[in-house]
């Protein structure tokens, strides 16, 4: 049967490590098999190859941004179910979190396919670059139900607060997606639909393991065929944590998408650069995603067990470890970003102006540190609300119109632009201090 693991006992920080560092390996393997989508075609096809696979790429992460939030209210339920010593209550939530992905599956697949074309022109896709990236996201969206699938898994994983199974099942997708890259990007030269297909057909793989896995081990609790119709106190509380990170995600991408259409109309060596660098903070942002992953899972357990002081000790916990390395990759950002950008692209002129957007830009991995760990924290609470407010308005009132305006006097370098992240994150930061100060001054509420 599935393990159970207890994150309301030992020691803290012991505790903590445990569960983030199997997470972060199997985070780094789904990143790194998502970039050997573009360091393939970097290698084997040309510039506007590349920037179809990194606006593909982004408009992708979109979606993967919505079922990650929602898959976080599916593993705080079950979390607090957990805690709580609460079998019924955990096969409810295993149900439901099942029956819940069901319908997104049914609702995004669809929609994704109809407004591919859409999408491509609406991100001021560059002409050179415009039909790889239909074929890159049509084909991409074709395997929605796979990424869907495998979130709604590994949630429920997280729940139990196993972290270490879905790295076996990622790490056959990240084998797969590699190998069929280096296939039919190198051997057959099919550039961006090969990327794409080999992406679909890593994701379909690592589905289907977690679910004979699942079904051979079973679980610690009884789950029968009735607690997979949807019980509506269960999903109420999977979408009150869930809905507002999934809206999050989604318009923070959004932003995103809307950066990236206007980084595009500068030309195709900018929307190149821009693109290898958000695929090298997608790595950068492994860390403190994975720390505050771990977080939320012990922030429900602890609740669920009582413990509402070791639930706030884990949050600075996850904020220290992930501030590590935050701090670390800023610095060698500094020193020498070309090392890092000259992995996606053989063009010396797109290495060099990824070079200086990455420079400005990772200053924003020493922020969020604390911005990823307490959002974790809030969201451990039932409290994601809180996290969707100040990400849009950071988002929507200063990062967007910083980029716009920062674009004017991006001349021959894009490190002005890069600051237009860091930037917008510590308004975050500073509405998210204020938050916990003023519920830590409270004698009752969340705290």
């Amino acid at each position: 049967m599935t393990q159970e693991f207890s994150l309301t006992e030992g020691k803290i920080g012991t505790t903590l490590l445990r569960f983030a560092v199997p997470f972060l390996l199997a985070s780094f393997l789904q990143a790194l098999y998502g970039a050997a989508d573009l360091y393939v075609v970097g290698r084997f096809d040309t510039a506007a190859g590349v920037s179809a696979v990194a606006i593909g790429s982004q408009v992708m992460q979109t979606i993967t941004g919505i079922i990650l939030g929602i898959s976080t209210g599916g593993t705080v339920l079950l979390g607090r179910c957990i805690g709580e010593g609460n079998p019924r209550g955990a096969a409810k939530a295993v149900g439901t979190i099942a029956s819940s992905f069901l319908l997104l599956a049914v609702i995004l697949t669809p929609l994704m396919l109809f407004l591919t074309e859409s999408i491509v022109t609406a991100m001021e896709t560059p002409q050179e670059a415009a039909e790889a990236a239909k074929a890159y996201i049509f084909t991409c969206s074709a395997g929605i139900p796979f990424i869907i699938g495998y979130n709604a898994v590994s949630g429920i994983f997280r729940g139990l607060g196993d972290s270490k199974t879905p790295v076996y099942f990622i790490l056959i997708a990240c084998i797969v997606n590699i190998g069929v890259d280096f296939l039919l990007v190198g051997g057959f030269g099919m550039g961006a639909e090969g990327a794409a297909i080999a992406t679909v057909a890593a994701q379909a793989i690592s589905f289907l393991a977690a679910l004979i896995y699942i079904r051979k081990k079973g679980f610690s609790f009884p789950v029968y065929k009735k607690d997979f119709i949807p019980d509506p106190e269960s999903a109420l509380r999977i979408w009150k944590v869930g809905l507002p990170l999934a809206l999050q995600d989604a318009l923070v991408n959004i932003s995103f998408l809307v950066i990236t259409a206007i980084v595009n109309t500068l030309g195709l060596v900018p929307s190149a650069a821009v693109g290898v660098v958000e695929k090298i903070i997608i790595f950068a942002m492994l860390p403190p995603t994975s720390f505050a992953s771990a977080v939320a899972a012990m922030t429900a357990q602890n609740l669920g067990a009582g413990k509402a002081d070791r639930a706030r000790k884990t949050l600075w916990f996850g904020i220290g470890y992930a501030l590590v390395f935050g701090v670390l990759f800023c610095i060698y950002c500094q020193w020498n970003p070309e090392s890092i950008t000259g992995i996606f692209s053989k063009e010396t002129e797109v290495v060099s102006a990824a070079a200086d957007y990455l420079r400005s830009y990772s200053i924003d991995c020493i922020l969020v540190a604390f911005i990823f760990c307490m959002n974790s924290y809030f969201s451990g609470y039932g409290k994601s609300v809180i996290a969707f407010a100040h990400s849009m308005l950071a988002t929507f009132g200063v990062r967007i119109p910083a980029t716009a305006f920062l674009s004017r006097y991006a001349g021959e370098s894009l490190y002005v632009m890069g600051l237009a992240s860091p930037l917008a994150t510590f308004v975050s930061l500073v509405i998210c201090l204020f938050f916990l100060r003023y519920l830590h001054r409270k004698t009752v509420g969340i705290l």
